[in-house]
């Protein structure tokens, strides 16, 4: 998928005292879509990995579960200590090497024959790539200005979702054909390329570093947040929207709604679940196209509207089969818009000697507060009940949306980019 032309210089956000390297977005934005997507294909295709070496390496579904808990903790930890590395290391620097021991554990993971490296490597491969989501888009938000934000951010979160897209499909028929083993390679040998290719290829100004490491120390830059008036009711939002997040807790009890409450046969489901997936590709793009021109903050609310009507549709539609699957394409449709469109806000709103602190208190905040969100939908179902538990579930998840909108209304983000920066992104080579 080629990018629409963006812009080919710099944001600047304040003085510097040295010439600036040549700075090409287009190239950031490439590199960093490439890794996340491998990033993605990684959480995608290890379930399919699991079901392979349970019997292969004698464990039980408990050993497994340990090992994405502890695999989610540390990279959700790691998300905070990004505040500080950016400043005594680049993002370049931070990315490519982060790179390269993902993919350099996932490469490993390929060559273990026991449980103990297997799951050694696969947890040191999610804390290699836990830096993509705070730092890429931190580096992103440096490099594109607000009235092309969106689009480039949106770009990235939507390729990102293509490798979660696709690699059950490209794993899966590998895995049947060859193994478990080379569907492994085939996300750590690229990822170490891309890893290679971020080292020597992109270039960052450092204007948001320079602006960090002048503005203090970085626990006061984490002190400060509290005084963001702005930031403090974005983090509410998104803590409340998470209810109902796209990826995790929509594509975990959706399938499970389908089977379970619903009993539908297993082809059903999959081509149910392959719909409502296939809208997290396109519909961040869509919606961040469309943000940078009218507004990343309405868009925003409008999407949190939309998915709440699209979540009430399917309670409502219970076993009435079509209307089932036309809820699960307005879920697909409006679902996946809200991670590009908050992250878009954090960088509107986020002062550049913060950037990097608030990306990675958004972080760590989201992966923290959309595990409790699941483990209690997840408690709530199993006390109620599938046929009632996941109705009450749904309906839960689309008033937390509602109540996210409510939230973001809070939040003084211009109604749409400024003129200035519009009109200046126009003039800018392409």
């Amino acid at each position: 998928m080629t990018p629409p032309p963006l812009a080919e210089t710099a944001e600047i956000s304040g003085p510097t005292t040295q010439a600036e390297p040549e700075i090409h977005p287009a190239v950031t934005l490439s590199l960093l879509s490439l890794q996340h997507a491998l990033i993605h294909a990684q959480s995608a295709l290890m379930p399919l990995v699991f079901i392979q070496i349970i019997d292969q390496f004698g464990v039980g579904v408990g050993q497994i579960g340990l090992l994405i808990a502890v695999g989610n903790v540390l990279s959700g930890a790691m998300q905070l200590s990004f505040g500080w590395m950016t400043r005594v290391m680049s993002r370049r620097g931070i990315l490519g090497l982060g790179g390269l021991v993902f993919g350099g554990a996932m490469s490993l993971t390929a060559m273990t024959t026991a449980w103990i490296p297997f799951a050694a490597t696969t947890v040191v491969a999610r804390v290699g790539g836990s830096p993509q989501h705070p730092v890429g888009n931190a580096l992103i938000s440096e490099q594109y200005p607000v009235a092309r934000r969106g689009s480039a951010i949106s770009i990235h979160i939507a390729l990102g979702n293509l490798g979660t897209v696709a690699i059950p499909l490209v794993g899966g028929y590998i895995i049947a054909r060859s193994g478990w083993e080379p569907a492994v390679l085939i996300v750590g040998i690229p990822a170490i390329v891309v890893a290679v290719a971020i080292l020597l290829f992109l270039r960052e100004a450092g204007t948001d570093r320079a602006a960090a490491m002048g503005s203090g120390s970085t626990l006061s830059a984490f002190r400060s947040l509290r005084g963001e008036r702005d930031l403090l009711w974005l983090f509410v939002g998104s803590s409340v929207s998470a209810a109902g997040r796209g990826l995790g807790i929509i594509t975990t009890f959706v399938p499970l709604y389908l089977s379970r409450a619903l009993g539908l046969d297993d082809g059903t489901v999959a081509l149910m679940y392959t719909l409502l997936l296939v809208g997290s590709v396109p519909g961040p793009i869509v919606a961040g196209w469309i943000s940078d021109r009218v507004g990343h903050k309405p868009v925003l609310i409008a999407t949190y509207l939309l998915g709440a009507g699209s979540l009430v549709l399917l309670v409502i539609a219970g076993g009435n089969i079509p209307l089932v699957w036309l809820a699960i394409g307005f879920l697909s449709a409006f679902v996946f818009e809200e991670s590009a469109l908050m992250q878009a806000l954090v960088a509107d709103v986020a002062r550049p000697a913060i950037r990097d602190v608030a990306f990675s208190a958004y972080f760590t905040l989201m992966f923290g507060v959309g595990a409790i969100w699941a483990a209690a939908l997840g408690a709530l179902i199993g006390s109620l009940g599938d046929e009632v538990g996941f109705p009450v579930a749904f309906t839960i998840s689309a008033i937390s949306y509602v109540c996210a909108a409510l939230v973001v209304t809070q939040i003084r983000a211009a109604s749409r980019p400024p003129v200035a920066a519009a009109s200046a992104s126009a003039s800018i080579p392409r």
